[in-house]
């Protein structure tokens, strides 16, 4: 009981922040900015008026860590085998073929600009799947610190700002249908919000498309979430050998995070209409202010300093990498003889 009052500090300054950036969020004429990014950026711009003390360390943690991770279970009932099904048919082969940019174009970008492999690819990650959900969930499997999930949201974030307004530009100029743009939106814009500022902007159906596209490329989290917590496992076991400690034991509660599990198992619950879909919209509104809450409580754990010493390669990264999947995504669906 000691220990859960020692979180209450904390957790209610990033409740409060994530309640003043929804407020932000809707008092904005045209959402081109979500309350996910709008908690971050406050949380870092209060840092130094607040300065974090040992009372309220712990329930920031607890908040980045714990609530993150719930969040991202309550997320999974906003989805369906049905939605999949429906959309996947023409998403599909687009979503493999940018997932491949992000990731492969990412590892060797990242390389070449000198980055630590847990920020680069959490650059890609929100960049290739879903931006600051994806980079939530990734960020406990691999043990990112706060800073890196910080500069990886900012990365994501600052290119979405620009396709917002460019995306309708060139659907139009491309001759785009409103299928066509749709899917193009939903596959290459990152956080939700932008996709849906950016799907609307071009028409209503496009905009309805965009979207469902969009909650479908969200599923994509379950196989990377994955395949990063074995990378992870490796690298652990590589430093105790190096540490001379030798049969290394990789945990299978590892390999398998519980909060993706429990993803898993939320979206194959709501498939079967256990859920009622008010009560899954329910769940999916709380999911989303709790992950507001979680970033409000990374930006009052980053420091501003800390972002300046990254220095520009990872805005640059994540430029390169959102300019490819634009490009990819267009090309793959002209193959697909939707453009």
């Amino acid at each position: 009981m000691k220990k859960l009052l020692a979180y209450i500090p904390g957790l209610s300054i990033s409740l409060l922040i994530a309640l003043s950036a929804r407020l932000l969020e809707d008092l904005l004429p045209v959402h081109l900015v979500g309350a996910s990014v709008l908690a971050l950026f406050i949380g870092m711009l209060l840092r130094p008026l607040i300065k974090p003390d040992q009372n309220i360390t712990a329930g920031l943690k607890f908040t980045s860590k714990k609530v993150l991770k719930f969040s991202i279970v309550l997320l999974g009932a906003s989805l369906s085998l049905g939605m999949i099904l429906h959309v996947g048919r023409l998403s599909l082969m687009v979503m493999v073929f940018t997932l491949l940019t992000c990731f492969g174009g990412g590892y060797f970008v990242g390389k070449w600009l000198g980055l630590d492999w847990k920020l680069s690819n959490m650059i890609s990650a929100g960049t290739g799947i879903c931006g600051g959900s994806a980079i939530a969930a990734m960020a406990p499997v691999i043990e990112a610190e706060d800073k890196d999930i910080a500069y990886a949201m900012s990365a994501t974030f600052l290119f979405d700002m620009a396709m917002i307004v460019l995306f309708p530009i060139m659907g139009r100029m491309l001759g785009l249908s409103d299928m066509a743009y749709g899917l193009w939106a939903g596959t290459a814009v990152n956080d939700t919000s932008s996709v849906v500022a950016a799907g609307y902007a071009f028409s209503e159906a496009a905009g309805d498309f965009a979207t469902m596209v969009k909650l479908t490329r969200t599923l994509s989290i379950i196989p990377t979430v994955l395949v990063f917590s074995l990378i992870q496992a490796r690298v652990t076991a590589k430093a105790q050998l190096a540490d001379g400690e030798s049969s290394p034991k990789v945990k299978l509660s590892s390999l398998f995070p519980w909060f993706i599990l429990a993803f898993v198992g939320m979206s194959i619950l709501n498939s079967f209409g256990v859920f009622s879909p008010a009560f899954a919209s329910v769940l999916k509104e709380i999911s989303k202010f709790l992950m507001v809450a979680s970033l409000a409580a990374i930006g009052l754990n980053t420091d501003f300093n800390d972002l300046r010493k990254a220095g520009f390669n990872p805005m640059l990264h994540g430029f390169i990498i959102s300019a490819l999947v634009v490009i990819v995504a267009i090309v793959v669906e002209y193959f697909m003889g939707l453009v």
